[in-house]
């Protein structure tokens, strides 16, 4: 090891004057162990580095086949490699300038070091990747409680979820409540469809049987086959959400549906006192307006591509040219903080003006 007087010594060679210097000297010495594979450099914002002060943990997810993500409980980031030209030195106890008292006289310290590298983690923020979320429930869809009786398959509890999915636990929660799943026995289910349109029917035929309000609709009497439930217990029934599964069933076994015939079947299959609007279906429904007659197609976002670009290849492969108000309800999830669907079409879309009417489509050539 070094002592004072070789370092200065050093210094006069170098032809460096002491006085320009600190007085504290660390001395670096390799430990006999160190290895650049040891350890892995990550740089936090000042949100992450409070999160793990204040003793809460960070996640990477991912499994083999996917790039890894970092989350914390309420926020996904994208892990990327950062490459440095400078060599990253760990020093263990290193005590830095901003440390040191201002009268420190001269001093020596000795420091090995531990590890290096030449790279870090850099992280930024993403958003979850959520689109296998439904898949996996759908492989084992719930169908009443005895068909889930006989029925095999996996089941998914939260933890179950957070261990595949790439996504924070309050992301993860969203989705599940955005996607309409059930926690039934500790576990998640999605209805199947045909059970979700036969229960509704029994409720609305009810409904209209017994002339109650659909605001104020008595659930002990609706869910009696279900189990005993709290007495005088009331619910009120979704307009937007029985209009929209309507007409989900409506359009789920057509191509294009004649917009004023679909309108008109639509209305007469939701109960009497409901009212069928166009706007229930954003983000469900396309309408045609281009075409003779108008038609409306069933056209569902969580159908969509995750990826942006995929995404917009997608849109623009099915329409050559969109209004900004047909297709903000098929790119709004993919807009990240302070971000708007203004800002993503200005970066994935080309405007030009069509018969008066700002509209949208592809920059790049896109395969039909």
């Amino acid at each position: 090891m070094r002592t004072l007087e070789e370092v200065q010594g050093t210094l006069q060679i170098a032809k460096l004057k002491e006085e320009d210097l600190h007085p504290v000297v660390h001395c670096l010495t390799f430990s006999e162990s160190v290895s650049s594979g040891d350890y892995c450099l990550m740089e936090l914002d000042e949100t992450l580095c409070k999160h793990i002060e204040a003793g809460k943990s960070l996640v990477i997810r991912g499994d083999k086949d996917e790039h890894a993500v970092l989350c914390s409980e309420d926020k996904t980031y994208d892990l990327k490699i950062a490459d440095t030209s400078n060599l990253l030195l760990f020093i263990p106890d290193c005590t830095t300038s901003g440390l040191l008292p201002q009268d420190t006289g001269k001093k020596l310290i000795q420091a090995q070091i531990s590890g290096f590298s030449n790279s870090y983690w850099e992280l930024r923020r993403c958003r979850p990747k959520l689109k296998k979320l439904k898949k996996l429930l759908m492989e084992n869809p719930y169908e009443g409680p005895l068909a889930d009786q006989e029925a095999g398959g996996t089941k998914y509890s939260t933890e179950d979820l957070l261990c595949v999915i790439q996504a924070s636990e309050e992301e993860l929660l969203a989705q599940l409540q955005n996607i309409h799943a059930c926690k039934i026995d500790g576990c998640w289910k999605i209805l199947d469809f045909e059970y979700e349109i036969q229960i509704l029917g029994h409720i609305t035929q009810l409904v209209d049987s017994e002339s109650w309000s659909f605001s104020k609709v008595p659930l002990s009497v609706c869910l009696e086959e279900l189990g005993p439930l709290e007495p005088n217990v009331s619910f009120a029934l979704n307009e937007d959400k029985v209009c929209q599964a309507m007409a989900q069933m409506l359009l789920q076994n057509a191509v294009k549906f004649n917009l004023t015939e679909f309108q008109e079947v639509w209305q007469q299959s939701v109960p009497e006192g409901m009212t069928t609007r166009l706007d229930q279906l954003k983000s469900m429904a396309l309408v045609d307006r281009a075409s003779r007659p108008e038609t409306i197609s069933l056209l569902r976002v969580e159908d969509l591509p995750e990826d942006t670009q995929e995404r917009f290849n997608c849109l623009f492969a099915m329409r050559e040219k969109w209004t900004e108000a047909d297709i903000a309800p098929y790119i709004q999830d993919l807009c990240g903080e302070k971000q708007s669907t203004g800002a993503l079409l200005t970066k994935y879309a080309r405007t030009s003006m069509q018969s008066g009417v700002k509209v949208y489509n592809s920059r790049r050539p896109v395969a039909t």
